[in-house]
């Protein structure tokens, strides 16, 4: 690559380095280890390519001023668990995106191929769901409540089953982006191809006005955290094939890195999700005031957290 081509892939990033190390912009502890690792990395691209280069002395002299950035930092922030859901998570977030977008886009798509495949293959939801669960459902529509399963255990027992479920799943589905992506996108697929198949096997039994609102009391939350848990899966994958300037490793460990950070953040929304699917959702015969209400409060909840708060805080020149 040619220097003046180095430089104007890089330049912007360098100057928001240039931002942190003069103390024009706030960084976390992780955020400047995240900058030194990067910086470094430029610095030996520079070194071995253009090894007398103004360049490569001025990487050489940003990269000292970082690192003494950390090691004036070293010392760990009183208010670092704050700091993470003030600052830190939302900057990821507002990094990730286009990987959020491309979730989103497969679990629409996926979805209504599920919906399509059960509105025309009387089979297709047994495939997908099992015969199990369908002729469970099939029983619970008879006796008047297609959504009894959600009342046929203890509350506490119920809540720690679900929430581990969750968490567990969120982390599969980040984990599985180590496969170059594909693993995280065939696994979101799949879970969106089962919530498509599900809400038209509802439709076609008539209970759909009955059983949506019910599902999406923690449904809300819980579908939209899987969405997110695989962007984070994305950014680790998308680390792996795109290093850019840095080596491969160092790529994939930066991706990881953020990608762990989304699914951490992942885990008080799905606590919630466990709760209200554990202790609300079995009140299947609710008013349906409080059904909006609660539906609409945890679309609020997701969609300011994870999309509108960050943008708002990189608008500021806070992240």
């Amino acid at each position: 690559m040619r220097e003046s081509a180095f430089v104007k892939q890089n330049k912007n990033r360098w100057e928001e380095f240039e931002k942190v190390v003069n103390n024009q912009q706030q960084a976390a502890p992780d955020k400047l280890a995240e900058l030194f690792i990067q910086i470094t990395d430029d610095l030996s691209f520079s070194r071995t390519q253009y090894p007398e280069s103004r360049t490569t002395q001025y990487l050489n002299s940003l990269a000292s001023k970082i690192h003494g950035e950390i090691y004036k930092n070293k010392k760990e922030d009183k208010n670092r668990f704050i700091l993470f859901w003030k600052q830190e998570l939302p900057a990821v977030m507002f990094s990730v995106q286009k990987q959020l977008l491309y979730a989103f886009i497969i679990f629409v798509v996926a979805g209504i191929m599920g919906a399509v495949s059960t509105a025309y293959d009387d089979t297709f939801v047994r495939l997908i769901l099992g015969d199990g669960y369908v002729n469970m459902t099939l029983e619970n529509i008879k006796s008047g409540n297609p959504t009894q399963v959600y009342s046929e255990s203890g509350e506490l027992e119920m809540f720690f089953l679900i929430t581990r479920n969750n968490i567990l799943v969120s982390f599969m589905i980040f984990i599985y982006g180590v496969f170059a992506s594909v693993g995280t996108g065939l696994y979101l697929f799949y879970n969106a191809i089962m919530v498509g198949t599900f809400m038209v096997f509802f439709y076609t039994e008539n209970q759909l006005a009955q059983g949506l609102p019910v599902i999406m009391l923690h449904g809300t939350i819980e579908l939209t955290s899987i969405v997110i848990a695989a962007a984070a899966g994305f950014v680790m994958g998308n680390s792996i094939l795109f290093p850019g300037t840095y080596s491969r490793l160092a790529s994939f460990k930066m991706g990881a890195i953020k990608g762990l950070k989304i699914v951490l953040g992942l885990v008080p929304f799905f606590i919630l999700a466990g709760f209200i699917e554990s202790f609300i959702t079995r009140y299947a015969f609710m008013h349906w005031s409080l059904k909006v209400l609660i539906i609409g409060l945890s679309a609020v909840l997701m969609i300011y957290y994870f999309i509108i708060y960050p943008i708002q805080l990189k608008r500021n020149g806070r992240i």
